[in-house]
Parts: C-alpha cells; sequence; structure tokens
C-alpha cells in the first residue's frame, strides 16, 4: 500500500489489459494506483504506462523481475493462456494477490498447481469472468437463489458466433492458448449457468471439438473482424460437451468462433428447472441480453420478459457501471475489505477441468470420468 492505495502491476500488456484491465483499475483511482506493466514486446508496456501509469510507474519486459517489488500488492495476470499458471504461481510466491484472466488454465494440472499456490500463500486469488456482473445474469442469479425455478436439472450453456473469429493476437495458435472458442469464449458460458445452478462437482464429461470451416478460405469470408488466415488457424472451430453431474443434473455446453447457424449466442444459459425455466439471449448478432423466464400462471403456459433497468442521471451506486467496471471494483474491495471475491477460485477450476476433458473426449473418443 502506498498513499492509502493498492499498488497493482499489469502482466501482458495487449488486447485484454487495454480493452478491459487497465481502464477499470484506472476508473477505481481511489483504491488503487496501477504501479507496474509488463510484457515481452516492450514497446506495449510502455504505451501502457504512459497512457495509464501513476507517478513513478516501472516497466519490465520479465516479470519475475517485477515480482521483486516489494511495494506490488496486486498483480493481474493477462497473458496467453499457457502463461496464467507459472505466472499466478510466482506471484503468490512473491506475496502478491492475484487476478488472473480468465480461463484459470490451459489444462487441470496447471489449473491444480494455481490452487496450490495460492492456499498456501494466503492471498486473495479470482478469475476475470466479468459476465457475472451484468445486469440480466445478477437478475438472474437473485432468482436462482430464491427458488424461483425449482430443482435446475438440465442447463445449456452458449456461446456460439457465426462468424466472429478474432483474427488479432495469438487466439488461433494452439501451443500458446491451448484451443479455440471453447477455452475462449466457451468458458464464459459454462462458468455463467455452473454458477446459476450452484453446481460444482461434475462426474463425467463426454465432448467432440471440429476443425471444419478454420481450414476453408471460402468460409473466412464474411467474418466480423475480416477474413482468417486457414494456414495459421491451429485450433477448433467449434465444439460441444455433455456434462454429468454428481446430483444427476446435467449442462451441455455449445461453443463456436464460425458455424452456419442463424442466431448467435455467447455468454448466454438456459435454465430448466421443475417449477420454471429461464433464457438468456444475446452476445454476437444482438446488442445487449433479454432475459425470459417460462412457467405455469393459473393453468396455463406464460413467459416473462425483462427489461434492462438502467442508471439513474447523475448517480453513480454500488451497482452501476460496466460489468468490466464492477468487476474490477468488487476485486480491489475483497483485498481491502478482507472479503471473498465473486468469482472463486475453486469455482473456476471446475470450468477449466471441464473444459479439459472435453478436449480429452474428443481426442479419445471416450466419455472422461473425473476424480
Amino acid at each position: 500500500m502506498k498513499n492509502g492505495k493498492l499498488q497493482i502491476a499489469v502482466i501482458g500488456c495487449g488486447g485484454i489489459a487495454n480493452q478491459k484491465h487497465l481502464p477499470a483499475l484506472k476508473g477505481q483511482s481511489d483504491k488503487c494506483d496501477i504501479a507496474a506493466f509488463c510484457d515481452i514486446i516492450p514497446e506495449r508496456a510502455e504505451k501502457a504506462c504512459k497512457e495509464y501509469g501513476a507517478e513513478g510507474a516501472k516497466v519490465y519486459t520479465d516479470y519475475k523481475e517485477l515480482l521483486k517489488d516489494p511495494g506490488i500488492d496486486v498483480v493481474h495476470v493477462c497473458t496467453p493462456n499457457v502463461a496464467h499458471c507459472p505466472i499466478t504461481c510466482d506471484a503468490f510466491a512473491a506475496g502478491k494477490h492475484v487476478m488472473c484472466e480468465k480461463p484459470m488454465a490451459a489444462n487441470t494440472e496447471d489449473a491444480s498447481k494455481m490452487l496450490k499456490a495460492w492456499r498456501a500463500s494466503g492471498k486473495k486469488f479470482t478469475i476475470g469472468y466479468q459476465n457475472r456482473f451484468r445486469e440480466d445474469t445478477q437478475t438472474l442469479k437473485r432468482a436462482c437463489e430464491a427458488g424461483d425455478f425449482g430443482e435446475i436439472y438440465h442447463a445449456r450453456a452458449h456461446a456460439v458466433r457465426r462468424r466472429a473469429v478474432p483474427t488479432w493476437g495469438v487466439f488461433p495458435n494452439k501451443a500458446l492458448q491451448g484451443g479455440g472458442p471453447l477455452i475462449d469464449i466457451g468458458t464464459h458460458a459454462l462458468d455463467i449457468t455452473l454458477w446459476m445452478m450452484d453446481n460444482y462437482s461434475p462426474v463425467s464429461v463426454t465432448g467432440i471439438s471440429y476443425e471444419k470451416l478454420g481450414h476453408m478460405a471460402e468460409a473466412a469470408q464474411g467474418n466480423m473482424f475480416g477474413p482468417w488466415d486457414p494456414k495459421t488457424f491451429e485450433v477448433e472451430d467449434s465444439a460441444f460437451g455433455f456434462i454429468k453431474m454428481e446430483n444427476g443434473a446435467s449442462i451441455f455446453l455449445e461453443a463456436a468462433w464460425a458455424l452456419n447457424v442463424l442466431q448467435s449466442r455467447e455468454a448466454a444459459c438456459t435454465l430448466m428447472g421443475t417449477k420454471a425455466g429461464a433464457e438468456l439471449f444475446g452476445g454476437m448478432s444482438d446488442e445487449g441480453y433479454e432475459l425470459v423466464y417460462n412457467k405455469t400462471n393459473n393453468g396455463r403456459l406464460s413467459e416473462e420478459r425483462y427489461s434492462p433497468g438502467g442508471t439513474i442521471a447523475f448517480f453513480e451506486g454500488e451497482g452501476a457501471g460496466e460489468p468490466k467496471d464492477l468487476e474490477c471494483r468488487q476485486w480491489l474491495n475483497a483485498i481491502l475489505n478482507d472479503k471473498e471475491p465473486l468469482v472463486k477460485p475453486e469455482q473456476a477450476f471446475v470450468v477449466t477441468q471441464i473444459l479439459d476433458a472435453i478436449y480429452q473426449s474428443s481426442a479419445t473418443g471416450k466419455e472422461i470420468i473425473l476424480k
């Protein structure tokens, strides 16, 4: 702490840092200073430091040198997926609190190492699942906690884009990312779904992934971010999984960057309960999200649609702000007030465990039994 503020270091100064973490942290300047920036490309760290850095902020190309600074309280890990584990573990060993971008890790083994390092450190740890902070997901979560749907025994997790393959960064690089849309956007849909069900005990997973459209030059036409290069597309373009839970519930997960469907749904879910059901619509093909409940009312089937609540002009309460801002605020408050963050490491571990099992099932053609 310096002048009553947490001292933050951001490791990885690429897209997710500049689009999400750095603006959100800057908006919490009463709670923190961004005191250090690290990237293997020095120009990126220097640019981020110039735009977002506090007075005297430092720039690094070696994160291990950054972690030697005893003045750093918190580290935000914003690197490609395969680097999440070593950087997070080293940060805990150095006595830092850690927010790591989603997914927690590229595989279950790495995620287990991160949990072990966190538990040994006594520090705070969370994963960047900002979609939990949307107004519609918060509303749906309250309904789930109130028991409005009864027993939620089946759900669908949606992360499907018609044509929105990211053409920047290292997204199609399997060695650095560990996978494609399943690990990139499927992780958000699965996190939301498990959170709504409050069910983190999977017992088996069956899955399949496809490398079809990613290798077709003609399929790349019409992509939202411009045509991708089929020659450098190393990951799946779509993946699907069926998850069985310990209590008998089940989840179907669908994830795609490119799929020949009309409707895109991203970071969305469908819940089916004994009393009622719920649908979250939205994503790449829509602006915003729509929340719809379905149930029986006075002997008739009915639907209830929830409109965005909006905010009051000139007022910024605890609920005001974009999801990334709300996520950042609660994370810093969790550290300052010694509270648990909303996204718990154990929950994020289960998400990675399931995603890893889908890849394993696809590779082996077998159902994966989880321990």
